[in-house]
């Protein structure tokens, strides 16, 4: 199992919900933080708990709707000098519930791959070759189980988009140490997930984070957190290393 102590992190999303448990959980660990939201403000209360953990952690912003944001917030962390060795691509949004499906209109695709897709694509594309440089790297794109939903097309369609990205992505680092995997926190009472879920947003942890844990060399898979809810964070890694094979030793 990888131990992350003074390692860096990048976590988007990372104000509140699954992504605030997962900076929590990444300090308990001695990881150091880059945590993001839309607004600096948003990430003082997790980086003032953070800190007082004894990991140094900084505060970035964007809105991940605009690629001219995203850019400048990646300029904006490289400023700091850091090697980014883990990046959990967390932050999300789903647009809207469409009974009238066919009605589904553009913006609902455009605002869905803006977000949940071309942002953590760039997000993926200016860390991973830095990484492979370095011999040492791990990425966790949150995706959805989401399937047979027209009502949520804009939003599945482009966590599908997101799955393909880290699918292929993997296939280039295969058997090395660099390792892009995909999770998913279940249906939880979050923001997103909304109050009626069945769920409780802790419910995905240690799951969603077992991607940066685990040391066995394979990418692509599908991490789904609740296969590991009420595990240890050792016990999660060790699941995932046995029981999950990467899609291309199929």
């Amino acid at each position: 199992m990888v131990d992350v102590k003074n390692r860096w992190a990048l976590i988007t999303g990372a104000a509140r919900g699954i992504g605030y448990l997962t900076a929590k959980l990444m300090a308990e660990r001695g990881c150091n933080l880059i945590l993001h939201s839309r607004d600096e403000s948003h990430t003082a209360k997790i980086i003032s708990e953070v800190s007082k953990a004894g990991v140094k952690a900084y505060a970035v912003s964007a809105e991940l709707s605009d690629p001219d944001s995203v850019k400048a917030m990646l300029e904006k962390i490289d400023s700091f000098g850091k090697d980014i060795d883990i990046v959990m691509n967390n932050a999300g949004m789903q647009v809207a519930y469409r009974n009238d499906y066919f009605k589904t209109p553009v913006e609902d695709y455009t605002k869905s791959f803006n977000i949940n897709t071309i942002a953590p694509a760039m997000i993926c594309y200016h860390f991973m070759p830095k990484m492979i440089e370095r011999g040492f790297g791990r990425i966790i794109n949150t995706t959805s189980g989401i399937t047979l939903e027209p009502e949520q097309a804009g939003y599945s369609a482009s966590k599908a988009a997101l799955d393909k990205i880290t699918i292929d992505l993997g296939s280039k680092v295969e058997g090395t140490d660099v390792m892009i995997n995909l999770t998913d926190p279940g249906w939880c009472r979050t923001d997103l997930g909304g109050p009626n879920a069945p769920n409780a947003p802790e419910s995905a942890i240690p799951g969603i984070a077992v991607g940066a844990f685990v040391d066995d060399k394979k990418s692509g898979r599908y991490l789904n957190a609740p296969y590991f809810t009420g595990m240890t964070l050792e016990e999660a890694v060790a699941k995932a290393e046995a029981e999950f094979d990467s899609p291309y030793r199929k």
